[in-house]
């Protein structure tokens, strides 16, 4: 089975550090937002759709990705985030979105990233250092689990 990662990393990269330890558990292709092709994704069994939370949503550029993509079938897919809080509860829209289009979730990772965003700017931010080694050890350890179980 061939596993891609597709993701947003906009201000401080935390999203893209976790994507690329996930990538590497799993032996995945790894495609940023920006490069990412909806047709390209029939070659894949296993999906992985990441973003930072901005504002409690994932980033624009991800959700118009899965807006825009085809109906599927037999596709799983797993979401993963960073945020200032490392909620797992804004994972609910784009999982709506993707079960739209068919695909089985098998799966949601989220930990904290460094943010400056608004006024937090003023004050260096919040988790800086974040995601941190730790925090990257548990997206292997989710990761590794998914490829246990799907590839």
């Amino acid at each position: 089975m061939k596993a891609l990662i597709v993701y947003a990393s906009v201000h401080h990269q935390n999203t893209e550090k976790v994507a690329k330890v996930m990538a590497e558990e799993l032996g995945a292709d790894l495609v940023p937002i920006g490069q990412a092709q909806p047709s390209t994704l029939t070659a894949y069994d296993l999906i992985g759709f990441g973003s930072g939370v901005y504002g409690k949503k994932f980033h624009k550029t991800l959700i118009q990705f899965v807006e825009a993509l085809p109906a599927v079938t037999g596709k799983r897919a797993f979401i993963f985030s960073t945020s200032g809080g490392g909620e797992i509860q804004t994972h609910a829209a784009p999982k709506k979105l993707l079960m739209n289009r068919g695909f089985s979730i098998v799966g949601d990772f989220s930990c904290k990233g460094w943010t400056t965003w608004g006024p937090l700017k003023l004050f260096g931010g919040t988790n800086k250092g974040r995601p941190n080694e730790e925090d990257l050890e548990e997206a292997r350890v989710f990761a590794r689990g998914l490829k246990e179980k799907y590839i």
